[in-house]
């Protein structure tokens, strides 16, 4: 099933969510962030639950965001990962390949209302027992800006080194090194040869709904937060074939994972999305009340 989003819709929706994102807001954000992450955790969660302001932001993914999904070879070890009420979802990237236990890991440039720059994010996929939703669980992260999550609170930039680029032949280069911990991922991807494909759309859109953190992000009594986007958005990308993949080295998740990706997915375009400012739940739980989220905010948005 394709969005119902019609192409006016996408368009004030993607305005929208550039709108909101401010260069002179984001500088001015740094050094406050940096001053609160000295401050105690326990301190920081009271000032999160009880900030003021905007709850909601614009969060833009530019374009040729990268994901590589790994075949989890030590179940116990990723579970021990997960937040409580959680277990481990067989899923894939792309909608004609065999559902599995696995981790992605996704490097994308991040342009927001709060922060701009390098991520790259480590997910288990899970499903919650209870509601049975399926979850992207954030379980470690490096990046050369500002950071939030509810087990580390706040902090400054993570890397010593940090780029996701593309270059004229058609490749995607990423080479992010953390300076506090062993995470270092170097990856070349040549998009030449790279296909576009459908996706799995109960991973992209329905998982995306609920996004929660694991490992040493997790605290207890955190909420899974969701974004709001266009599903269309989340309809295909480039299926970058193994032979057009080097991995020059990964370390994230290295004691539980595959070593090799059996999946690597790439998204030619910028995405769009509607989160909060920090993590909190939405009533939203399919892609019906997705579509309608993204209308109430083209019309408050004029």
């Amino acid at each position: 099933m394709g969005s119902q989003i019609e192409p006016q819709e996408l368009r004030s929706f993607v305005r929208h969510a550039e709108g909101t994102i401010s260069p002179k807001t984001v500088a001015s954000l740094y050094g406050r962030a940096e001053m609160l992450s000295r401050m105690p955790r326990p301190l920081q969660r009271w000032i999160v639950a009880h900030a003021g302001g905007e709850s909601d932001i614009g969060f833009v993914v530019d374009p040729y965001c990268t994901f590589l999904a790994y075949g989890i070879r030590d179940e116990a070890t990723a579970t021990r990962l997960l937040p409580p009420d959680y277990r481990l979802a067989p899923t894939s990237m792309f909608a004609d390949e065999a559902p599995r236990p696995c981790a992605i890991l996704g490097a994308f440039t991040v342009r927001a209302s709060t922060f701009c720059g390098v991520r790259v994010e480590l997910y288990l996929i899970a499903e919650h027992v209870r509601t049975g939703m399926l979850t992207w669980v954030i379980c470690d992260y490096e990046s050369n800006t500002i950071n939030y999550d509810p087990g580390q609170g706040f902090s400054g930039a993570t890397t010593s080194h940090a780029v996701a680029t593309t270059s004229h032949a058609g490749e995607v280069i990423i080479d992010v090194r953390s300076r506090e911990r062993a995470n270092h991922l170097s990856v070349t991807a040549a998009l030449p040869q790279a296909t576009v494909r459908a996706l799995d759309r109960r991973l992209w859109v329905d998982g995306n709904l609920s996004v929660d953190y694991g490992g040493r992000l997790m605290h207890p009594g955190s909420e899974p937060f969701g974004l709001v986007f266009d599903p269309g958005e989340m309809t295909r990308a480039l299926r970058v074939p193994h032979d057009a993949v080097r991995v020059e080295r990964n370390t994230f998740g290295a004691g539980f994972r595959e070593d090799e990706p059996f999946e690597v997915a790439c998204f030619p375009y910028a995405q769009h999305f509607i989160t909060t400012s920090y993590p909190r739940s939405r009533p939203i739980r399919d892609e019906h009340d997705l579509e309608e989220a993204v209308r109430g905010y083209v019309q408050r948005a004029g």
